[in-house]
């Protein structure tokens, strides 16, 4: 089987590769992006997303696609409720649309990102089964199907099991300590009316005794809730999520005593539950400069997602890289190490704020210090309708 050479190789389409794409092509620079899943559409990618102001939306600035990204944004979607165990809703701030931090559909957002790259720029269905160096800054990466490329710059964009990732580290992501059930409300307003009341017209934030329900509502109009609780790394293998009714049972035994409304969000979801463990890589993960190929995302920096950076900082590293490439034309070292020598503090210091988010929202006194988090105290507490 023929070899076949690609100057720039992107492992990953995600919000981060494909951002590094774009990036690339308004520079004039092309990049192919190998994706393991078999199309664009084989699932739904779903979940809000906040896109801040100060790294995912200059992303998509830089990448000519802010206008189209403002036609997407989910009014309303920056409403943000804090709630106790008791039902009592202790802040209520509205979307005034003037927060920074619009939300946007995950889906509509890597949508937007995959119509701005020409055809052909995604090798779907490209799993990659490793990688090695060639020397001279080459590497060879090889796929489930048997085939492989070569490439002159390899870029690590395939998330928090990356398998570009052990060329320049030894780091795994480890568990973090907090897992989280999902849960879906289909057509909340009609099926599910007292939830949709819980959650609200945005995001919903529900703590107590080390533990909570994390919401949103969808721009479909079903809410999506992460029932969240520190637990030992194996209490998920404990539970039949094959059985809805027992896992829901197993779920909300942790919930003994809570509002009806608030386990509402589980006894009633429609479909079945799915488990997520919670890993990170280490704070202040970095690595010493490897010819021909970094890293972005969570592939270089995963973390919780309880500081809201995931996705912002795997565009806003696209977007870097991808300039970065192109303000060093034929000089990919000096590139990669303009790159990372602003990547890894960046990433340092989301990944710290990551980390002590998780130690505040899951204390022992969790919803206190996050009414101070957010300088309200309770506003007119009150109970849930």
């Amino acid at each position: 089987m023929t070899t076949s050479h690609f100057p720039v190789a992107i492992i990953g389409a995600g919000l981060g590769g494909l951002t590094a794409a774009r990036l690339l092509h308004v520079n004039g620079i092309e990049a192919v992006i190998f994706e393991a899943e078999a199309s664009a559409a084989v699932r739904t990618q779903g979940g809000m997303l906040d896109i801040h102001e100060e790294d995912g939306q200059q992303a998509l600035r830089a990448a000519g696609l802010h206008d189209g990204f403002r036609k997407i944004i989910h009014a309303g979607g920056q409403e943000m409720r804090l709630v106790g165990p008791d039902g009592t809703v202790h802040l209520c701030q509205a979307d005034d649309g003037d927060r920074g931090r619009p939300e946007v559909d995950r889906g509509d957002l890597r949508e937007l990102l995959l119509n701005s790259l020409p055809d052909g720029t995604i090798r779907w269905n490209s799993k990659v089964s490793g990688a090695r160096p060639l020397g001279d800054g080459r590497h060879e990466v090889t796929f489930a199907d048997g085939s492989a490329i070569t490439t002159d710059l390899l870029i690590g964009a395939d998330g928090a099991w990356s398998r570009i990732r052990p060329l320049v580290s030894d780091a795994r992501p480890a568990y973090t300590g907090i897992s989280f059930v999902e849960a879906d409300l289909l057509d909340a307003d009609t099926r599910h009316p007292r939830s949709a009341a819980v959650i609200g017209g945005g995001f919903f934030i529900c703590l107590g005794d080390r533990r909570g329900f994390l919401g949103h509502r969808e721009t479909d109009g079903s809410l999506h809730v992460y029932t969240a609780l520190r637990a030992d790394e194996d209490w998920l293998d404990s539970i039949d999520f094959g059985d809805p009714a027992a896992a829901k049972a197993a779920v909300l035994a942790h919930f003994e005593g809570w509002h009806e409304d608030l386990r509402g969000l589980v006894a009633d979801a429609d479909g079945a539950l799915t488990p997520r463990r919670i890993h990170a890589l280490p704070v202040g993960h970095r690595w010493d400069r490897v010819p021909g190929v970094t890293l972005l995302g969570d592939a270089a920096h995963l973390m919780s997602p309880f500081a809201g950076e995931g996705a912002n900082l795997a565009m806003f590293d696209g977007a870097e890289l991808g300039q970065a490439i192109a303000a060093h034309p034929g000089d990919t070292e000096a590139a990669l190490t303009a790159y990372e020598e602003a990547l890894f503090p960046r990433a340092e210091a989301s990944a710290t704020g990551s980390a002590a988010s998780l130690d505040t929202m899951f204390g022992e006194d969790g919803l206190e210090r996050m009414v101070a988090f957010f300088h309200g105290g309770p506003t007119g507490a009150e109970p849930l309708a």
